[in-house]
């Protein structure tokens, strides 16, 4: 088994590839690339910036027939990469295996970010489960946390190290290795504000973020993209909650970040990182969320949920 073989009809391949420097970067992605352009498979790269210049540059004149993604950009917020830069490609490729790389993970990551992204590599396999895909997931062995490496071993079915592709010992059910990442969030710090969320104070809520976004320096954009992610989180609570819940606002490292606690539960681990079918009435809420806040972390379980929203200015 080898990196570059296509998945077969309805297969879906997510491979690890375990690299310590450039050189073993590019042995690994380049011809996994070029296997796909050579079957006339559509391919999208979406790695952080400097791993995409060096793919760039290696691409020489096949760089035109592949779709580049900077992933620091497009996958920011973790939750945003399945449908947002993934399941997109693969939907304007309908009925046609795709080839991805795609590096979710780098060195640059900071903590409060990991877990939602290793939720996002488990959850890939049940989100493409029964698609013709291949996505190569790129670890850095010689940077990133060796906890993080060994969580790759349990997010992805097969691994690859110096160019041998095998089956992990560590896959774990999907699901389950996405369970364990569904922790306790801290507490918001003591001089966070708190307001209530009830139907009568969703315009005042609205009104205190867009005030409060302004004084942090959100350029007017990002204001109006954190005051409508607040307003549809508040608006979920209402819909979905008998008794309300509460809104944390406070700033923190550059941030602006919206905490918001409420009695509900979320049931599917997938909800907000799948596209909503053009005809069905709501269920859009949390995947607009994730497609415009830098970072978003959620907690829930039975009779409580607690979701946290991060914009940078």
């Amino acid at each position: 088994m080898n990196s570059s073989t296509a998945p077969r009809c309805g297969q879906f391949v997510h491979p690890a590839l375990f690299y310590a420097n450039r050189h073993e970067y590019l042995a690994g992605t380049i011809p996994f690339i070029r296997a796909g352009l050579a079957a006339d498979e559509p391919v999208l790269v979406a790695v952080p910036g400097e791993n995409l210049d060096h793919i760039r540059a290696a691409l020489g004149t096949d760089r035109p027939r592949v779709r580049l993604h900077d992933m620091s950009v497009a996958g920011r917020n973790p939750g945003r990469i399945i449908p947002g830069v993934l399941l997109a490609f693969a939907a304007a490729h309908s009925g046609r295996p795709v080839r991805i790389i795609g590096e979710p993970i780098w060195a640059a990551r900071t903590g409060a970010e990991y877990p939602a992204c290793a939720q996002h590599e488990a959850l890939i396999n049940t989100a493409f489960a029964g698609r013709p895909a291949t996505i190569l997931c790129p670890y850095d062995s010689g940077r990133l946390p060796q906890d993080w490496l060994d969580d790759a071993y349990r997010t992805h079915p097969v691994v690859q190290n110096a160019g041998t592709l095998q089956p992990s010992p560590h896959y774990t059910d999907p699901l389950v290795t996405a369970a364990r990442f569904n922790q306790p969030l801290p507490a918001p710090p003591g001089y966070a504000t708190t307001l209530a969320v009830g139907l009568d104070a969703l315009a005042a809520i609205r009104r205190y973020v867009a005030v409060q976004a302004t004084a942090a320096g959100l350029p007017t954009d990002r204001v109006d993209d954190l005051t409508l992610a607040v307003s549809e989180l508040a608006a979920n609570t209402i819909e979905h909650t008998e008794s309300g819940g509460s809104l944390a606002v406070w700033q923190h490292d550059g941030q602006l970040i919206c905490q918001l606690t409420d009695t509900g539960h979320i049931t599917n681990p997938l909800a907000g990182r799948l596209p909503v079918p053009p005809r069905q009435v709501g269920g859009r809420g949390l995947l607009l969320v994730n497609q415009i806040c830098d970072l978003v972390r959620m907690h829930t379980r039975p009779g409580a949920t607690t979701i946290r929203i991060h914009m940078r200015g």
